[in-house]
């Protein structure tokens, strides 16, 4: 598989259950703009069997190259972005993990016993990054379990290895010259975005301002019945240049930390 296949597949595996971002993908590019990507998020755990090591081989196989390094210490996490060495114009990638070590044993143990409920060659598959749930995700109780301490476990129980959220590099739109035009055109065709942290989450001081969509609800058949997910969100990115003139390529830990709760539940209770 190469570059090109790899993004396509995860892009068709993300507009499955994210509806909302091929609609958002099509109303931008029928007012004539042509969509670029920032960058594509996915998730893990640090366990060894599929930790960031073990993920972002695909990746390094395919020309990308490790850059920085982020963590959120109140949700836990871990996270490293990565550049392709030759092409510009391929998004980043970004990369998160649970930090499990810093969860309680209850949920340590409960990951441990899903990891272990697999077929363990299923971890060593070099397209890992595309194979979804690989365990058995249709209890509700283990899902809320899980909520109760961490949203992003509980999301990654019920989705597994995907694009957690792609991103619309708003430096190559033609019609919107700010982040803040972007979100009114988005809020005034009838999208609900992110307000955790401000809609617009970092500053032009920072060099890096994001905004999103709050998750899609996705249909989850749990053997307790059929029930609505949060799934995947629809991020949007506008990069400042440094001192030298070169765009600013990393990543908000303060930021990220706030775009993270896109698929949160209360959020989307709170709508």
């Amino acid at each position: 598989m190469d570059k090109t296949q790899l993004l396509s597949k995860l892009w068709e595996q993300y507009a499955e259950i994210t509806p909302s971002a091929k609609k958002i993908h099509d109303l931008l590019e029928q007012k004539g703009e042509e969509i670029k990507n920032d960058h594509i998020a996915i998730r893990t755990f640090n366990d060894n069997r599929i930790n960031i090591t073990v993920l972002e081989r695909l990746f390094v196989n395919l020309g990308y190259e490790a850059k920085g390094e982020y963590h959120f210490e109140s949700k836990k996490l871990f996270a490293k972005h990565y550049e392709h060495a030759t092409d510009q114009n391929a998004p980043r990638i970004f990369i998160s993990e649970l930090e499990l070590e810093k969860c309680s044993p209850e949920l340590q143990a409960t990951v441990k016993n899903i990891l272990d409920s697999c077929d363990q060659k299923l971890f060593d598959h070099p397209e890992l990054v595309l194979s979804g749930t690989v365990w058995n995700a249709n209890s509700h109780a283990t899902y809320q379990f899980l909520l109760a301490e961490s949203e992003y476990a509980a999301w990654m129980y019920v989705y597994g290895f995907r694009a957690n959220h792609f991103t619309i590099n708003t430096n190559a739109l033609k019609g919107f010259a700010t982040l803040q035009d972007l979100n009114a055109f988005l809020e005034d065709n009838g999208w609900k975005l992110n307000a955790s942290g401000g809609k617009i989450k970092g500053t032009p001081e920072q060099l890096l301002e994001q905004s999103s969509t709050l998750a899609d609800l996705h249909i989850v058949n749990f053997e307790e019945g059929a029930l609505e997910i949060p799934s995947c969100y629809y991020e949007f990115a506008l990069r400042y240049p440094m001192a030298n003139g070169e765009l600013y390529q990393g990543f908000i830990a303060s930021s990220a930390d706030k775009i993270f709760e896109s698929t949160d539940v209360q959020l989307q209770h709170n709508k």
